[in-house]
């Protein structure tokens, strides 16, 4: 298979960084490797060496904040190897040999494991005026040279360094799972008998972009009428890294005309479909992490092992489908049935794109 390769060069030229892939697949209990190699030109390096780091950072500002003596990037997990002169020397795997021919000589191979515990690439989206990187969990490759490998007081320049950013990603298990079923029965005032609503899906689990079937069933046993209802899918984003901070904003809301008098009953499937096309303009909104202006999505789900902490997750998104039936008389009547929102599993081997951006 021939395999295209995303590079960056540094701004001296002495450091030229090569992936092959910029998706990293979660499996839940083990993550994709990243591999990758360092071409080297070391004729201005002085007495400085070439390290190689991976960081998942979460960022919660704009980096203008930073002149303000403010941190705007908190590192969640940081790894750092040195490769020249020589010291990580990973086992070769098939990915390093397809990069090592591109990069020619004086390349050097550099494995990074992603520990299962982390979080998945997640981006806020940004207000119409808001500026610079988009708040949120991203992960990037960086090689710079410097004289020790992290020394918080050297000042290493932006031209000696080249970075890449990367995303750690989660696709949908192949099974879905059984649907979720909620009811309620509600008594009004005034009326000797309730209403009853039961809802159901027919499966847990569905892909960003397909239609959801939702089954309604509504025994109006009241003397009110059920003038009509609204569905709404609310995203849950809980920030549990630097604060706890844990908001809702609906990314679907729709309402359905349709009355059930008195005595009588409703059943039927309505469909929806929750897509980011209708909610460009909302500030905050969790998304899957973004490359650029390559087009995303709505954030999926998180999918938490057990056993992990939740505070090291960054950012967690979880859905529900609110069923709200309007009653005369000034009462409603509630459901919510949890939605999990992912991506299908790519068939085979998707060819990567050329790019020199980060």
């Amino acid at each position: 298979l021939f395999h295209r390769v995303f590079k960056k060069t540094s701004g001296n030229g002495g450091l030229t960084l090569y992936l092959g892939k910029r998706d990293y697949v979660d499996n839940v209990t083990a993550v994709d490797k990243v591999d990758g190699v360092v071409k080297l030109d070391p004729a201005d390096f002085g007495d400085r060496k070439v390290f190689v780091q991976l960081a998942c950072a979460f960022r919660y500002g704009n980096e203008d904040l930073d002149f303000m003596g403010l941190q705007f990037r908190k590192d969640i997990w940081i790894q750092h190897y040195q490769i020249y002169p020589a010291d990580h020397k990973p086992a070769p795997s098939a990915m390093h040999e397809t990069l090592l021919k591109k990069a020619g000589d004086n390349a050097h191979p550099f494995t990074f494991e992603i520990p299962p515990n982390l979080p998945c690439s997640v981006s806020l989206q940004p207000g119409p005026d808001d500026k610079g990187k988009a708040c949120g969990v991203d992960f990037e490759v960086k090689t710079y040279l410097a004289k020790e490998k992290s020394n918080p007081d050297e000042k290493i320049e932006k031209k000696d360094t080249a970075r890449l950013v990367i995303r750690k990603i989660q696709y949908a298990p192949s099974q879905a799972g059984a649907g979720p079923k909620a009811e309620i029965c509600k008594s009004f005032m005034m009326s000797d008998k309730p209403v009853h609503l039961e809802a159901s899906l027919e499966k847990d689990l569905y892909l960003h972009g397909e239609s959801i079937p939702i089954k309604i069933k509504i025994n109006n046993e009241s003397n009110k009428t059920v003038k009509n209802f609204k569905i709404t899918v609310d995203q849950t984003t809980d920030i549990v890294l630097y604060s706890a901070d844990k908001y809702t904003k609906a990314v679907l809301i729709q309402e359905f005309g349709e009355t059930v008098e008195a005595g009588s009953t409703y059943d039927n499937t309505v469909t929806i479909t929750p897509l980011l096309a209708e909610n460009k303009e909302k500030r905050g909104l969790a998304l899957d992490g973004r490359l650029k202006d390559e087009d995303t999505n709505l954030a999926s789900t998180t999918v938490l092992r057990q056993g992990v902490e939740k505070e090291v997750l960054g950012i967690l998104v979880s859905y529900k489908i609110k069923i709200n039936l309007m009653v005369a008389g000034g009462g409603d009547v509630t459901v919510e049935l949890p939605l999990i929102l992912m991506h299908p599993k790519p068939q085979g081997i998707l060819l990567i794109t050329p790019t020199n951006k980060c």
